[in-house]
């Protein structure tokens, strides 16, 4: 029953948006078309190269790393700088959103793991997946990508330590009560250094396919001229360029008769990107075909589906509702940018505090974060309170904090919160500047 009025609910919205929704109006015509638009983007640049091979690499993660063997570095009397190394970048490895990490959280701790080390796993789960790190860094750029990079893997263990500081006495109490956290160890069929082989070809694969683009590059227009520096914006209707002297020059495509990306080792690579990343993968069909057996290859298969299932229909719908809201870089939406420029435009401390809340109460399911601070940063925000949000946003959420409430009770869940905001609202402000 309860179903059916859900769905009637569905169905009466769907109704009354069509009805009673100005349509005509050329804001939200416009706004439509922003939406299509920003998912055709997507589709060309960002999923064959960029998604799909890092899917197929969290489906092997799911079937071929376990996290038994990860969460036993844990314990409240493991090695201290071991178990927040490995708590700090266990999101590479897991790839969860702040909803999933959850009852991984719940078990590390019932099962004896420090507070410190495991609160920087429940922050570093979500907060820096391979997926959402490789895709910020090709949608917003490397700088951005990178930022958050280093600033989830930071914050993991700042965070895990304040919380083991603040709460010292009862952690104390509660290890010397409890046995030492240890799990058994597991009998694995395959040698170590075949799995880390395997994973070193996927993530080739996925790192050349997708190797960025000189910036330094010089454009041959069609009636002989040529304009060199360094690459503000290229995308299918223009090239702006930063010269030498300090002047950006945009040059429409059907101007342009050649475009150059220099010499090094660097652009020589993103020449012949497509053929080294072939070679990769050539070597990871051969490596999967001698390694693994059928049934390991159809759970792989089935991870990398379901993984796909739960991951790539939240993003398209994120992608066009940021479309619709925010637009692409540089185009209007429904939003006007004034209004986004007054809110979170800038890089002072109320602003990067600001959007560290929104994105802490806002629930961000894998990877639909990226769009949305794509429109948002087209439309005038600034990079720091960006990298705020990214920060926040995939860690925590009020549907997350409500559970954590009951798991660590509401006085530690409170400080994690505060610490989460307060940390990257913190990050935001002093990163700004560069990222800008």
């Amino acid at each position: 029953m309860r179903k059916e009025w859900t769905t009637a609910g569905l169905l009466l919205a769907a109704f009354l948006a069509a009805a009673l929704v100005p349509w005509e109006a050329p804001r939200l015509r416009g706004a439509g078309l922003e939406a299509v638009l920003m998912l055709q983007d997507y589709a060309r640049e960002h999923v064959a190269l960029c998604l799909i091979p890092a899917l197929f690499i969290a489906g092997a993660i799911g079937v071929f790393v376990s996290q038994a063997s990860v969460m036993r570095y844990f314990g409240a009397r493991a090695n201290k700088w071991l178990s927040y190394s490995v708590a700090s970048v266990s999101g590479t490895i897991l790839a969860v959103c702040s909803c999933t990490v959850l009852p991984l959280f719940a078990g590390i701790s019932t099962r004896g793991a420090g507070l410190g080390p495991a609160v920087a796993f429940l922050y570093s789960g979500p907060a820096i997946n391979v997926l959402a790190i490789v895709l910020t860094a090709r949608v917003l750029g490397w700088k951005l990508g990178l930022a958050r990079a280093l600033g989830a893997v930071g914050l993991s263990v700042v965070i895990g330590l304040l919380m083991h500081l603040i709460f010292f006495r009862e952690e104390a109490e509660r290890a010397n009560n409890a046995d030492a956290f240890n799990l058994p160890e597991e009998e694995s069929g395959r040698p170590l250094w075949k799995t880390a082989a395997t994973f070193a070809a996927m993530v080739a694969v996925l790192v050349f396919a997708n190797w960025g683009k000189p910036a330094g590059l010089s454009v041959e227009t069609v009636d002989g001229q040529v304009v060199a520096g360094t690459r503000v914006m290229e995308n299918a209707s223009a090239v702006t360029i930063l010269t030498g002297a300090g002047e950006k020059v945009t040059i429409p495509r059907e101007q342009i008769s050649a475009v150059s990306y220099g010499e090094g080792l660097y652009a020589t690579t993103f020449r012949f990107r497509f053929w080294i990343a072939g070679l990769f993968l050539l070597a990871l069909l051969a490596m999967v075909g001698a390694w693994t057996g059928k049934g390991e290859r159809a759970e792989w298969w089935s991870a990398t589906w379901g993984f796909s299932m739960q991951i790539l229909p939240l993003l398209f719908a994120g992608v066009l509702a940021a479309g619709f809201l925010l637009g692409r870089p540089g185009h209007e939406a429904l939003v006007p940018g004034d209004w986004v420029a007054s809110l979170v435009g800038g890089n002072s401390l109320w602003v990067n505090l600001l959007a560290a809340l929104s994105g802490a109460l806002m629930y961000f399911a894998t990877l639909t974060e990226v769009p949305i601070l794509q429109g948002l940063i087209g439309s005038g925000m600034g990079k720091g309170p960006a990298l705020a949000l990214l920060l926040a946003g995939p860690a925590l959420s009020l549907p997350s904090m409500l559970v954590l409430r009951r798991i660590m009770g509401t006085r530690k869940m409170l400080t994690y919160a505060g610490l989460v905001v307060a940390l990257s609202s913190l990050a935001g402000w002093v990163a700004g500047p560069f990222l800008d």
